[in-house]
């Protein structure tokens, strides 16, 4: 294997150009689908903008970190270039951390200050002139305007698929720690065992979250449109799942990757940065269940 000493620089690339071209196909689809939604237009062009966006992102995901393999396996990365992996992906977790937090408080701000105004509570209660009859209760079953936000008849029961999904993610962070205890150990039966097991608890939890979503929709009028208990509802449980099926695509690369004999007991930390994430995505939902669905 060849071998780099001072720190490696690559050449130049297309890679992040074509992230920046998926990312704004991507958001400017689902923006025009959400807008089409509103409008009611059945007819919208939004969903295959916005798989075209995800398309361009899963080419771009699968040449970069394609490139990014083969560069380690060539020997090219020095201790300074690992310990800024280690960095990078520290400040990308943060950066996911703010993201979700942003979403939550949204929904503290809604709960504890806004919501209650518009009831006429508080210092700011002169809202209430707007719906004089409107009494603000959380979860909110009874929206100010009925008409333009119809309410859900009812809310999803957090002790049958979300506890479910509870059990499920918790128990994928236990079996990823042992897969990675394996991996520090050179044992690679156990290693591709508990992966395995890992993906198959997050591809659990999707099916039961789809099944979710079909149920909200079609059972209860839980909708984006329901007002904003269905706006908070979808975006935190939306954008969590979408973490959950990148983070669950990236533990199958990492599967393929450990079947084809990379990692070892030293040099893993591509292995390594895939647990951090699925361990913030667990941690996530924790939040998620207590605050979304539970209080």
């Amino acid at each position: 294997m060849a071998s780099h000493e001072h720190y490696y620089v690559p050449a130049q690339s297309k890679w992040p150009i074509i992230a920046t071209i998926g990312m704004f196909i991507t958001v400017f689809g689902l923006g025009t689908w959400f807008n089409d939604l509103k409008a009611g237009r059945p007819d919208s062009h939004g969903p295959w903008i916005f798989f075209l966006g995800a398309l361009c992102l899963a080419y771009m995901m699968f040449g970069w970190f394609g490139a990014v393999i083969k560069e380690s396996r060539a020997g090219l990365y020095s201790p300074q270039l690992d310990r800024s992996f280690r960095w990078g992906m520290s400040w990308f977790i943060f950066s996911e951390v703010m993201f979700f937090i942003a979403f939550f408080g949204a929904l503290f701000y809604v709960r504890t200050l806004a919501g209650p105004w518009l009831g006429g509570e508080g210092a700011k209660g002169v809202a209430h002139m707007l719906w004089p009859n409107f009494e603000f209760a959380w979860p909110l079953l009874n929206t100010p305007d009925p008409k333009l936000f119809p309410p859900p008849k009812d809310i999803i029961d957090p002790w049958h698929l979300p506890l479910i999904n509870t059990i499920l993610l918790v128990s994928s962070s236990v079996t990823v720690t042992i897969a990675h205890h394996a991996l520090r150990k050179n044992h690679r039966g156990p290693l591709k065992f508990w992966l395995a097991l890992t993906i198959a608890l997050g591809v659990a939890f999707l099916i039961l979250q789809a099944y979710e979503y079909h149920e909200a929709y079609t059972e209860l009028g839980l909708t984006l449109g329901s007002g904003i208990y269905g706006a908070t509802f979808f975006m935190l449980t939306g954008f969590h799942g979408a973490h959950v099926t990148m983070g669950t695509l990236i533990l199958f690369v990492m599967l393929m990757r450990i079947m084809r004999g990379h990692f070892n007991a030293d040099k893993h930390f591509g292995f390594e940065a895939a647990s951090w994430y699925w361990h913030f995505v667990d941690v996530v939902w924790v939040g998620l269940f207590i605050f979304v669905y539970v209080l």
